[in-house]
């Protein structure tokens, strides 16, 4: 049974966390390289891109609208739990099979120690990295940066240690929300990533709150006027460009000073009862899909 999860031109905190959550808690050599059988896993990867013909065993996983919509009723899925109601309803399954984003099983992980020199953090998203000038943004601002494509182990540290995490990264609060670091949601810049987070939030009856984030460059102001999201050809070129420096730095200094007073807002985290809850409804559907597998081996 192969695992499956989306890999792009650079690693994804919320990606990569399939590598670290699943060998931990299956049994050894529970997963290989056989395509035959799929075990799709943490991310919003539910869709018509996967082998028609193979099994799918579905664990946690969201539907996002990425890929176009799947017949999970066509005797090739086997879903276990997904991330949401919204993604329940919209594969028109069970609503009790709502449980939660799979990451909530790091909860049952030994993790990385917190690195307590984070204090307050900001986690864009992965794209925003590339798109926008985070990195000087939370320098001005005083604000310890969390790089989405930094490695897992990092990643959990900084999130652990953080008093406060901002972020724009879904799996940013899914995880702090998970490890009780209170979180302050920043709604992403490109409009095609929001709908995935309130998929999450039903699962754990949180009114999630989703706080204006302003652009730190050129082209995610483009980004945000437009909601484009896929080839930005020129305006990418040119607010990589020299030309672009004085907007840029108006653009940086004003994302500066917004993250500054978003640290000032209430945060949020579910309740404990809730976290509590739907962390042993997740294990439990991974046990009983591990004795299911071993009984028919």
């Amino acid at each position: 049974m192969k695992l499956v999860f989306f890999r792009g031109t650079v690693p994804n905190f919320g990606d990569e966390l399939n590598l670290s959550v699943w060998p931990a808690i299956l049994p050894k050599g529970f997963l290989d390289e056989d395509e035959s059988e799929l075990f799709v896993g943490i991310g919003s990867i539910i869709g018509d891109h996967l082998s028609p013909t193979a099994r799918k065993f579905v664990m946690g996983s969201g539907y996002a609208g990425y890929m176009g919509l799947p017949d999970v009723h066509d005797g090739s899925w086997d879903i276990r739990f997904v991330r949401g109601p919204n993604t329940a309803r919209t594969l028109k399954i069970d609503p009790s099979l709502s449980i939660c984003d799979s990451a909530i099983l790091l909860r049952t992980m030994e993790l990385p120690a917190p690195d307590d020199r984070v204090g307050i953090a900001f986690m864009p998203h992965y794209e925003s990295l590339e798109r926008g000038n985070w990195a000087e943004a939370c320098r001005m601002a005083g604000i310890t940066l969390i790089d989405a494509t930094e490695p897992v182990e990092k990643v959990l540290s900084q999130i652990r240690g953080a008093r406060l995490l901002i972020t724009e990264a879904m799996h940013g609060a899914i995880v702090a929300d998970a490890l009780r670091t209170p979180w302050i949601g920043a709604k992403p810049i490109y409009g095609g990533h929001h709908k995935k987070w309130l998929d999450w939030a039903g699962a754990l009856n949180l009114d999630v709150r989703l706080n204006d984030l302003k652009p730190s460059s050129v082209l995610e102001a483009y980004i945000a006027r437009t909601g484009r999201g896929g080839e930005l050809g020129k305006v990418g070129r040119f607010s990589a460009s020299p030309l672009a420096a004085i907007p840029n730095s108006f653009f940086t200094s004003s994302a500066a000073r917004h993250i500054q007073n978003m640290a000032k807002l209430e945060p949020q985290l579910s309740s404990d009862a809730m976290i509590a809850q739907v962390t042993e409804r997740a294990q439990a559907a991974v046990d009983g899909f591990v004795r299911s597998r071993v009984a028919v081996a």
